[in-house]
């Protein structure tokens, strides 16, 4: 591998390394939305009263059956308003649950108030409520004549103070919008003993005169969705809203900085509310007209990891019934897949061909590994070695090409002497020279690794999303999903942060390791034999944060390469390379191999080069 392309592998990294910086959010941005999302929320009330709300709704804690309101003072003109009736009333949680979820429904817009799945709990061991309280909300919105009807703020009833079903059972509780006796609005859950599907059917019944001719009715969905995990801003960098259209594309709004987008020209089939490693899906069999989406990076006193806010227009339809599906569950691509609907997709494998590695050829690899039901630590030691073996004609390949280069460094030398450095053109035309006649291809050794260079990069993608190492521990680290802070300094430190990874300390150590004995096998000398420690030393900033199942994993990679190095070491002779290379020089040249085209393009473009020298000098 000579200077140049060393230098541009170099340079490629850095790259790399700096675009997860730069993508980064300023604070001012952040703030800025933030502020447009709580001015909105303030603008959202449909109630007004003399001077206080119609009614101030209590805090409540994600497991209490049922809670109370203070009424306040209402103005009697509100109750001959359309829906007046619902304007006032006692805000009431009516709890549903089967072996995996349990949700509170609210009496106060019919909504489901919080969602709790039972088997899961968050780092830090409190339930795993992925959002709770006046944090959200989910209504209709849509005009009867003048008025504007926000369903979010009226009070429903319910059919049921409470359901529960198990094993093979089955059931239902309607929270009832009343109009008059005949003429209402159900939001219809049905629930089954096992699972994290959350039917919901919207019907209208009798309302055709009510609602004005022409409108539309909306969906207005939004939430706060809490932090879950050990660290807020690994989980931000997970977290944003997807949707899916109906030509089958899934997209998704930034993750890395606040974002927004209609989407009128196709349905929409579902929208999720993605946080690192669960998600909130509502899907429509219908799909839905035009769609609003934003998701902001919430800054406010309550911590939440983003603010996400959809606007959805059912197709009004003679029936006046609108199904749809809620889906609470972990982001585990199997279970994902086996609901349809693309979900998996929610499931971030990667750009390009990244995602079709991980997708076809590292996530079937670990599904299998993971049948033997084997610590995650012994999975992804064992994954390692699988992929180690499949590479390793790459690797001997990229050894072999190195030894070349480093049994024909005396005669470089020779060369540089003869010609001098001074003239750098006429140089790389004389190691030209000399690569032709030994029959060595001067990148044979950077091919490889550049081959390999995607596989690398995809488990940067694949080990952060992946579902099954979260809390699970191994040796000292505690959770493979997230880093383990071996040394935590109690304060930033800048470059490092206010811990220290043991496992990206090690992972770096190796690193170093592999690169010191790399250069002693390709006989790199000067700068380039430096400049190889440099991208390590940056690796313990940038990956000091990182998923120690991440760090794990590259370190098993740098100490198993130096293992299969090692034992290439006692399959190549560097005598016989050397002899090798004297009968190729021997050979005549219309004998020798046929030289590549980028060979050949290197020759006229040093050609090039030295005449351009020449007539400058003349």
């Amino acid at each position: 591998m000579d200077r140049n392309t060393f230098t541009g592998l170099f340079l490629i990294m850095l790259i790399l390394i700096g675009s997860f910086y730069l993508m980064k959010p300023s604070a001012a941005d952040i703030k800025k939305d933030q502020v447009r999302v709580h001015a909105d929320s303030l603008k959202r009330g449909l109630i007004k009263t003399a001077g206080t709300p119609a009614a101030t709704t209590a805090t409540t804690t994600p497991n209490s059956k049922a809670d109370t309101t203070k009424t306040a003072v209402v103005d009697s003109a509100l109750l001959k308003t359309p829906f007046g009736a619902a304007t006032v009333g006692t805000q009431k949680l009516i709890t549903i649950e089967n072996q995996d979820l349990r949700l509170q429904l609210s009496t106060k817009g019919g909504r489901i108030y919080s969602v709790q799945l039972k088997n899961y709990k968050s780092f830090y061991g409190k339930p795993l409520v992925l959002f709770n309280g006046d944090q959200n909300r989910f209504g209709l919105k849509f005009l009867t004549g003048k008025d504007s009807i926000h369903t979010n703020n009226l009070y429903f009833t319910p059919s049921a103070p409470q359901l529960t079903v198990a094993g093979a059972d089955s059931g239902s509780v309607t929270m009832r919008l009343s109009y008059s006796a005949t003429q209402y609005i159900d939001y219809i859950y049905s629930l089954k003993g096992t699972g994290f599907k959350v039917g919901l059917t919207i019907k209208t019944t009798g309302l055709n005169d009510v609602l004005a001719g022409n409108s539309t009715i909306n969906i207005d969905w939004a939430a706060g969705l809490p932090t879950q995990e050990k660290d807020i801003e690994q989980e931000r960098r997970y977290t944003n809203l997807y949707f899916k259209t109906s030509d089958g594309t899934v997209d998704y709004l930034s993750a890395t900085s606040d974002d927004a987008k209609d989407v009128a020209n196709l349905k929409t089939q579902w929208v999720s509310f993605k946080a690192h490693f669960f998600s909130s899906v509502l899907l429509s069999q219908d799909g839905f007209n035009k769609v609003s989406l934003a998701s902001a990076t919430d800054t406010s006193d309550h911590k939440d990891l983003k603010e996400m806010r959809a606007t959805l227009v059912l197709n009004r339809n003679s029936a006046e019934t609108y199904p749809m599906s809620f889906y609470f569950e972990p982001l585990q691509f199997h279970a994902l897949q086996a609901e349809g609907n693309d979900l998996e997709k929610q499931i971030d494998m990667g750009w390009g061909p990244l995602k079709y590695i991980n997708r076809f050829a590292v996530l079937p690899v670990f599904n299998f590994l993971k049948q033997f039901n084997w610590n995650y630590g012994f999975i992804i030691l064992a994954l390692t070695v699988v992929l180690k073996l499949v590479l390793s004609p790459l690797t001997y390949k990229s050894y072999l090409s190195m030894a070349k280069m480093r049994v024909l460094k005396p005669e470089m030398d020779e060369i540089k002497a003869k010609v001098g450095e001074d003239n750098p053109t006429l140089l790389q035309q004389e190691y030209l020279k000399l690569y032709k006649k030994a029959g060595v291809n001067p990148l044979g050794g950077c091919l490889p690794l550049l081959i390999q260079m995607p596989i690398v990069i995809a488990f940067f993608r694949f080990f952060p999303g992946l579902f099954e190492l979260r809390g699970q521990s191994f040796l000292w680290m505690h959770d493979l999903s997230t880093y383990d802070n071996f040394i935590n300094f109690g304060t930033k430190v800048p470059f490092i942060g206010d811990h220290l990874s043991l496992m990206c300390l090690l992972m770096t150590i190796s690193t170093l390791i592999y690169t010191y004995f790399n250069n002693q096998i390709s006989g790199a000398t000067g700068q380039m034999k430096y400049i190889g420690y440099i991208t390590p030393v940056l690796f313990i900033g940038f990956l000091n944060s990182y998923p120690a199942g991440l760090n794990y994993y590259y370190f098993l990679a740098n100490m198993l390469t130096f293992l299969q190095q090692y034992l290439i070491r006692f399959m190549v002779d560097d005598k016989k390379i050397h002899a090798q290379i004297q009968e190729n020089k021997k050979k005549p040249e219309d004998t020798k191999k046929k030289k590549s085209g980028f060979q050949a393009r290197m020759e006229d473009m040093m050609k090039q080069k030295q005449l351009e020298t020449v007539k400058k000098k003349k």
